[in-house]
Parts: structure tokens; sequence; C-alpha cells
């Protein structure tokens, strides 16, 4: 009797996240309006459709000239395998443009933020756009949290429910995206739920397959750029470790004025070298060749020169306690599944006293971890043999593109691209020509664009400055060692 009564719990749950079925939709009005004729409702407005769907709230609706913006929770099962056992309200934004069009499901694989922007598919598209935040970062966590629950799989279903919500609101064609973590987030949803999306594009996903076997980024770091940048940069690192002593005490001032504590990573010590050690990796995730001229020499710089070059690449904030708390579910998942690069830095021989901590050193020491090796191997298994309409984009100075996915015989309709001389900011608009033509009319194709407008292979909007940005504000709140 528990049995069939936790099956029925079960089914309710997951057939009252569809919402209105079979509604008939006319094409909004200029003001994001629709027809809507169903047995639940006839509204017109597109909020009161949206948050007709059984679980969805509004947080708060903002303006933006072209589109309505809205902020809302969804409530979601804390486990997708046991949906009765409790749940969670996770964040997700909407970018409305008209339910005529197609719609790009984005993630960023971290938090959410709550200002519109508009990531290059939904401007390629000229569509809507729909932002999930992870589960496990706050305030999408559950309370309190089983951290078992949080894996690629279960983060996969929290997007399949969104989708199967608001389907009914946007029956147009979808594509998900989304850049470095949420590179990945997209990939592994493709892999689980690979009917849900029309097409994938996926920025500067790191695919870490054997965690133990880094010897790539090693390769990339040994050829990256010129010789002279490369001396300057690994100067400057080996030159804030030769001087640690005194560059320590500024830290420690510094993080007594800030109340900055040390209790995750183990000491102020740990956390100094690790934010060194992140120097060059930092340099060419977020800059690269044109500014490595702004690098001071080593050999003349004042303490203060190399304790402030450091900081403006590596960040003194990312290993605090305070810098690391939101960070937590990605070093957990990092611990856990996803893997994380060590490099050996042969330059620093004789001054590096930790290596390259492992992504368990960054979570509090309270929260259970067991790697399993096999998550990312079955991924990459899966993209090689099965991928469909998928784009990975990499930037060719990127050191995190130093491990990619790869296509197999059994891919259809995919690529795998390189942006020559671009970091972690890697996008379409940044390809050579062709790769560039290639990408833009597949993406418009998988979304369902007129053959036209296909042909031409031009974005459908125009790119503005206000919404269009090039980094993933949600993932990039402060340096540190981090897709």
């Amino acid at each position: 009797m528990r049995k069939s009564l936790r099956w029925a719990l079960s089914l309710s749950v997951l057939i009252g996240t569809v919402g209105s079925t079979g509604a008939a939709t006319a094409a909004d009005t200029e003001t994001g309006s629709a027809t809507v004729v169903d047995s639940q409702s006839t509204s017109t407005d597109i909020k009161d459709r949206i948050l007709a769907i059984p679980g969805m709230s509004l947080i708060e609706e903002k303006p933006y000239a072209g589109y309505r913006y809205f902020v809302l929770e969804y409530v979601q099962p804390i486990d997708h395998h046991r949906p009765w056992a409790g749940t969670f309200k996770q964040r997700i934004s909407i970018l409305h443009k008209d339910t005529s069009r197609p719609t790009v499901f984005r993630t960023s694989g971290y938090g959410l933020s709550t200002t519109p922007s508009r990531t290059e598919p939904t401007r390629i598209i000229d569509g809507n756009q729909v932002s999930m935040e992870y589960r496990f970062f706050t305030p999408s966590r559950p309370q309190p949290a089983d951290w078992s629950k949080l894996d690629i799989w279960q983060a996969a279903s929290d997007q399949h429910r969104i989708y199967t919500a608001l389907k009914s609101v946007y029956g147009q064609k979808w594509l998900s995206t989304g850049a470095s973590k949420g590179g990945m987030t997209a990939t592994y949803y493709e892999r689980f739920y690979p009917r849900d999306m029309d097409g994938v594009v996926a920025y500067v996903a790191p695919n870490d397959v054997v965690n133990k076997e880094d010897s790539a980024y090693d390769r990339f770091f040994e050829t990256v750029g010129t010789k002279d940048c490369r001396d300057r940069l690994n100067a400057m690192q080996r030159e804030a470790l030769v001087r640690r002593e005194p560059l320590e005490k500024k830290y420690k001032a510094w993080a007594e004025s800030e109340g900055a504590t040390f209790n995750t990573v183990g000491s102020l010590d740990k956390a100094y070298e690790a934010v060194v050690l992140d120097f060059v990796w930092g340099f060419w995730q977020y800059y690269g060749q044109d500014v490595c001229d702004q690098i001071p020499d080593a050999a003349t710089a004042s303490d203060d020169t190399v304790y402030e070059t450091i900081d403006a690449y590596s960040g003194w904030s990312a290993y605090t306690d305070q810098g690391l708390e939101y960070y937590t579910p990605y070093y957990y998942q990092a611990a856990t599944e996803l893997g994380s690069p060590t490099i050996k830095q042969p330059h620093l021989n004789g001054l590096s006293r930790y290596g390259y901590q492992p992504a368990s050193s960054f979570v509090p020491r309270e929260i259970p971890m067991k790697f399993k090796p096999q998550v990312m191997r079955d991924v990459d298994d899966w993209v090689r043999k099965n991928a469909n309409r998928m784009l990975f984009v990499y930037g060719g100075n990127d050191p995190w593109g130093s491990e990619q996915f790869r296509l197999g015989k059994g891919a259809r309709d995919s690529y795998v691209y390189v942006a020559p001389g671009m970091n972690h900011g890697a996008n379409v608009a940044g390809l050579v020509e062709s790769e560039r033509a290639n990408a833009t009319a597949r993406i418009l194709a998988w979304a369902g664009v007129p053959a036209p407008a296909v042909q031409a292979a031009q974005p459908l909007a125009r790119f503005d400055a206000r919404i269009d940005t090039a980094v993933d504000e949600d993932a990039t709140r402060e340096h540190g060692l981090r897709p």
C-alpha cells in the first residue's frame, strides 16, 4: 500500500509539472500577450500563462525594450528518483520575446543573475530565453542540504521538468546552450534527455574524461602565446613564491581587515599558494597575448607590484572561506564527478609546497565526497557515438579547451570548432569565416528558421551591448581556477 501511494504521488508531481496542455496559442502581440484556449485558463497575458503552470511563482518582473523579463521560482523534487520525498524552489528567468519564436534554454552551471541578458544563440535566432539556476547554488538549495542529491543527472532532470512545463507555452523549437560549466551542463542534459532539445550550442566546455591524466594542460602551457610572454608570466608567478614571507604579511593584513578566514582550505599559507598557482592559468583564461606587455618585470617589481599583479589576475579572495562559499556546489561536483585539472609548473619546483590542490580541498570537511570516475567516461562515450545537432566552440588560447569533447563516427550534424586566439570567452562570432557561417546556419536551421535566413547565415537580431554580454556573469564572480 505504501509503495502504491508513493507511485501515485510521484505521478501527480510529474503530471502537475506539465500544466496547461493542449493549449492553442496565437502569436504574441507587441506587448507580449497571447490568446490561449484551454480548459484551465482564458488569460491573454504571457505572465498569467506562465504562472498558470503548477509549481511556478513570480519573484519579480523587470521591463526591457522589446522583451518582458520574469524572475521566477519553480518547485522541484529534491530527488528525481523519489519525487515524493521533499521539494525545493529553483530560480529561473524568462526573457520573453514572442511565443511564435524559438526558445533557447541557457544554463551557467552556477547561480542565476537577475539582470536581463541574452546569449549568442538567442541573438542569432531572435528568440526567447529561459535561464536556470543550478541546484544547490543559493537560494536554489534544499534545506537541509543532502549533498548526495547534487549530481549531473539530478540537474539534467531539473532542466527536463522545466522544459516540459514551459513547452506548453513556448511551443516552437528549443535549443540548449551554456558556457564553461554551463556548456558542460547543456551537454549532460543532452546525454540524459536527448529528445528534449532540437540542438545544443556548448561553449568552452571542458571534458575531463580521466581525472588523473592532465598532460594536455601541460602541453598547452608549454606552447600558448609567445615564449617571451610565457617567460614573463612564469617569472612573476615564481617571484610571488620567492617573496612568500613579505607578501603573506600583506595577505594576512588584508584578510584581517576584511574579516576573511581560511578554515576550509586549512591555512592562509595554503590559500596564498593556491592563488599564486592560478596566476598563469587565470591570465590565459580571462586575458591573453595582447596584454602580456602589461605584466611587470618580476626582477625589478616592488613587493606591492607583485602582490597587486597576482591579485589582478588570480584574486586574493578566491580561496578564503567567504570566496569559496558561493562555489561550494562546483567544487563538490569537481570532487565527485566532473574532475579537476592538475598541472606540473616545473618553473616552480622547490618553491611550491602543496602543488595544485584537489577540488576536495575547497569543500567544507563535513560534506562527504567520493569520486565516481565512470560518470565523465560515460558522457564522453555517449557524445562520441550519439551526438546529434551539437556544436562545441572552444578558444584557441583558453586552457580549459585543452581537454575537449570529441566526435566519433556515430555523430550526426555535429561540429567542434576552435576560435583562433580567443580565451574562455570564445564564441561563434570569433570563428574563422567558413566555420562562423556554418555554425550560424546550423543554429538557425536547428531553431526552425526559414531557409532564406539559414542560407544568409547571419544573426537575426542586432547586437545590443546592454543585453548581449561576452562573459557569463553568473559564473564569473571572482577569479579562481574554475570553469
